[in-house]
């Protein structure tokens, strides 16, 4: 008690809390992939550096403090209901519903305004992300209760928009390669799957229809798999006509393909925030290869 009251008289404690910091790799990831696919370079020319830098920055702390205050205003009558959540500022009454509103209004603005340093398109972009995040929780669409749209919606913000993001830095986003941008597709979306999963008792108290809600854990695991599989398929076919994933990658990717499903199959059977960061960890090892491999390439 002591702790979360002390925690209540530190603003910028709770404006973290609410931006959870573990979220923000979700999407400097790919899009730091993005700017690496552009450029054939570990870091962007010194001239494009600063604009890289506020990419960062509004694809970091500003676009998920945006994006999840909303949320938590939409989902608190689940998160109570949520152990995984008890801890949440909203919950606890460290911050108000009033002063979360004021955050999320700041921190959109901000996210748009520090857009216009990257570029024009870039602004657009981060409209976008932001117009996708109020549809996904706020009613009447609210796309996190419809059955495949949710998947839809934060599949395509992380596996396409995210990297495309980091590509248009340097480069015009509609030249973003598209074997890519299936692949990252369906690589989020087997990844954002298991996590209706694991809120699934919280959101049917709630009578917040997800897909696992809708679909039963059983059947989202399948689908996962499915997903999961589909994307190193297609990984395996570019490599081997060299399009875009360079074919050097394409021996070391036969050893890691049953190593990866079987990983997934097993880590996402009874999925937790745990497990499925394990399997993140574990995906990090080929994309790095990817990366070493195509800038080697270029």
């Amino acid at each position: 008690m002591r702790g979360m009251t002390l925690l209540s008289h530190r603003p910028a404690a709770l404006l973290v809390a609410v931006s959870r910091p573990w979220f923000w790799p979700v999407s400097w990831v790919p899009a730091y992939l993005g700017t690496v696919l552009a450029g054939h370079a570990w870091r962007p020319e010194r001239a494009d550096t600063g604009r890289a830098v506020v990419a960062l920055l509004i694809l970091g702390p500003l676009v998920w403090l945006a994006v999840l205050a909303q949320n938590d205003l939409e989902d608190l009558r689940s998160d109570r209901a949520n152990p995984r959540k008890a801890t949440a500022p909203l919950v606890t009454g460290a911050v108000s519903a009033r002063r979360l509103r004021t955050w999320y209004r700041a921190a959109a603005l901000a996210s748009v305004g520090a857009a216009f340093l990257v570029g024009p398109l870039f602004v657009l972009g981060v409209g976008g992300v932001l117009l996708l995040g109020r549809a996904y929780s706020v009613p009447p669409l609210r796309l996190k209760t419809r059955p495949g749209w949710d998947v839809a919606v934060n599949a395509l913000v992380v596996g396409l928009v995210s990297p495309a993001a980091g590509w248009s830095i340097t480069r015009e986003p509609w030249l973003f390669p598209w074997p890519i941008a299936v692949i990252g597709v369906l690589f989020a979306a087997a990844l954002y799957v298991p996590t209706t999963v694991t809120d699934l008792a919280a959101d049917t108290e709630a009578g917040d229809t997800t897909f696992a809600v809708r679909f039963g854990a059983v059947f989202a695991h399948r689908l996962g798999v499915a997903l999961w599989g589909a994307a190193l398929a297609v990984s395996l076919v570019c490599a081997a006509f060299d399009l875009v994933v360079p074919r050097s990658t394409l021996t070391p990717q036969l050893f890691m393909v049953p190593v990866l499903l079987i990983a997934y199959a097993v880590l996402t059977r009874r999925p937790t925030i745990g497990k499925l960061a394990a399997v993140s960890v574990l995906f990090a090892i080929p994309t790095v290869g990817f990366t070493l491999a195509y800038i080697a390439a270029g």
